[in-house]
């Protein structure tokens, strides 16, 4: 028989706090204070901004004085101005070509450098120089490479369709040499994405596959692309998003000539805003930009089922 003297000693946790024992027993909670600093320069230099440019589509202004309340006359201007309707169709036309341009060569390239073999990393290092310069100095660099007098292409123009090696004088030419500089200076980056990708591919489905018979082509579309799934809809997200923003290249390279072949939205926002001054209508411009390139990527992680994030080595 158990005595009061003989029984056993209460146990630590019946004696501990609760405040000791909740805070052991269950995960800690995140604290708001940890976002804050980034939420207030989010907030500041992105979303203030942002309606401030919103705000003043609403208004007249040229740079001088206090903007005068317009209500809906700049947004009424927008879909009726043949300039904004021909450069945002120069926009989308140059957004398609860029991601059809830039994927397939950043997927492969990315993919190959992914390789363990020593020759591939010093080759990797010197494709990814373009991403050490800035724009302006790529597109000076391409501009002196396409120039009719004395550049190549007053060599090599006869050879792809242009006898007088004027390239960028010529409406298609200079689409394509703004596509052809914007994807020298992007793949590297795109490439990065991809190579880090195909390292992350567990190589025990490489050796299945060898010993099923699968060649390399059939492993790349069977494995490593749709492994690569949540890397391509990235890539394409900041390439069809970044498309909208691209300005300094066609400035420095064609001016948006030849003619108005190549306005795209930014181009006339700066030549409205800067050139012409009306503020407003330039802000008008940007406020279409920023809902656009927003809505676009929503609907890119929608469609796409990015939202979900589930790991691709899931039962590995």
């Amino acid at each position: 028989m158990i005595t009061t003297t003989d029984a056993p000693p209460p146990t630590v946790d019946r004696w501990r706090p609760r405040r000791l024992r909740s805070g052991i027993d269950r995960a800690p909670r995140p604290n708001a204070l940890y976002v804050l600093p980034a939420a207030l320069f989010f907030g500041t230099f992105a979303v203030l901004p942002v309606i401030g440019v919103a705000v003043l589509s609403f208004t007249t202004w040229n740079g001088l004085g206090d903007p005068q309340p317009a209500g809906l006359a700049n947004w009424q201007r927008l879909f009726t101005d043949d300039t904004v309707l021909a450069a945002t169709g120069t926009t989308v036309l140059l957004t398609v070509l860029c991601w059809a341009t830039q994927t397939p060569i950043a997927l492969g390239l990315g993919v190959w450098a992914a390789g363990q073999q020593r020759n591939r990393a010093i080759l990797s290092a010197v494709f990814f120089l373009p991403l050490l310069l800035s724009s302006a100095a790529i597109a000076l660099l391409w501009k002196s490479i396409l120039d009719p007098n004395f550049g190549v292409a007053a060599k090599l123009g006869g050879y792809i369709g242009f006898p007088d090696g004027n390239i960028i004088g010529h409406p298609r030419g200079a689409l394509a040499c703004i596509v052809l500089t914007v994807a020298w200076q992007f793949v590297p980056f795109h490439a990065l994405l991809y190579q880090a990708g195909a390292r992350n591919i567990p190589r025990v489905l490489y050796d299945a596959a060898v010993v099923d018979g699968v060649d390399r082509w059939e492993a790349f579309w069977h494995i490593t692309l749709p492994q690569l799934r949540n890397t391509v809809i990235t890539s394409s997200t900041l390439m069809i998003v970044g498309s909208l923003t691209y300005f300094e290249t066609i400035l420095l390279l064609t001016n948006g000539g030849p003619g108005d072949a190549t306005h795209v939205l930014p181009f006339v926002m700066y030549v409205e805003g800067f050139r012409q001054y009306e503020l407003s209508f330039a802000a008008t411009i940007a406020t279409v930009l920023v809902v656009f390139g927003t809505v676009l990527s929503l609907l890119i992680v929608r469609f796409s089922g990015f939202a979900k994030m589930r790991s691709t080595l899931e039962g590995l």
